[in-house]
């Protein structure tokens, strides 16, 4: 069995529940499709865990925006989180985060954090048609970076699955999310965990109520729920 996170976004106490639920299924193999950082306070405890359950981290825009030292041109709560992190996250932990790998495949399965299109990190997959497939010879599609569990059956018997967010859930559900890959079958899984833990530390390191109080709506910071749809016609 394979278990694969995402969008953890620096929230430990989720991250932990899932891991804790990984562990008791007796999962060895871990794969993140990105998004350790941003948002979140607790970045360095994320990172430490992932490093003892010796996780494969794709690298996403938030962990490429810490890692280039660059801003998100369209977020100052992103930009004010990451900074945050920017000035708490240990030497070893950064140099983890930068062996971050671009994407994961092999004979079955194709996993990235945004769209499988070249430079695709930062692309948000909310319609899935057979056509985005068509040239791969993959049988399992994952992505993740919308933050909304999901499992669509493609043509030619395949799959695309988006495992959800660990610690940022924004399809109406605020438990935290994951995604099983058991031989052929991938099952999904939805965990709660402790939000006030989570919000009592961004509270004490001076964050606005609003970085949090979607947690507890499995939304985003706008209060927005998303969803994920298949365009069987491909219009």
């Amino acid at each position: 069995m394979t278990a694969i996170i995402s969008d953890i976004h620096g929230n430990y106490p989720a991250l932990k529940a899932v891991m804790d639920d990984i562990e008791e299924r007796g999962i060895k193999k871990i794969i993140s499709l990105g998004d350790i950082c941003g948002y979140y306070s607790m970045i360095n405890e994320c990172i430490e865990l992932l490093k003892d359950m010796n996780v494969v981290n794709i690298v996403g825009n938030h962990d490429y925006y810490m890692i280039e030292n660059e801003k998100c041109e369209r977020s100052i709560s992103v930009n004010k989180s990451l900074d945050f992190q920017r000035q708490v996250i240990t030497n070893d932990n950064f140099k983890w985060l930068k062996r971050s790998i671009p994407f994961y495949r092999d004979s079955m399965h194709y996993m990235v954090h945004g769209s499988f299109s070249e430079n695709g990190m930062d692309n948000y997959l909310y319609t899935i048609n057979n056509d985005m497939f068509a040239t791969f010879k993959e049988k399992y599609f994952f992505a993740g970076h919308t933050h909304v569990q999901t499992l669509i059956g493609l043509d030619k018997n395949r799959l695309f699955c988006n495992p959800g967010s660990v610690g940022q859930p924004r399809d109406g559900d605020h438990r935290s999310a994951y995604a099983i890959i058991n031989n052929d079958a991938i099952e999904l899984i939805r965990l709660k965990y402790d939000i006030d833990m989570i919000a009592n530390h961004m509270k004490k390191n001076g964050f606005e109520s609003y970085f949090y109080e979607n947690l507890y709506t499995g939304s985003n910071l706008r209060k927005n729920i998303r969803s994920i749809s298949f365009d069987k016609d491909n219009i």
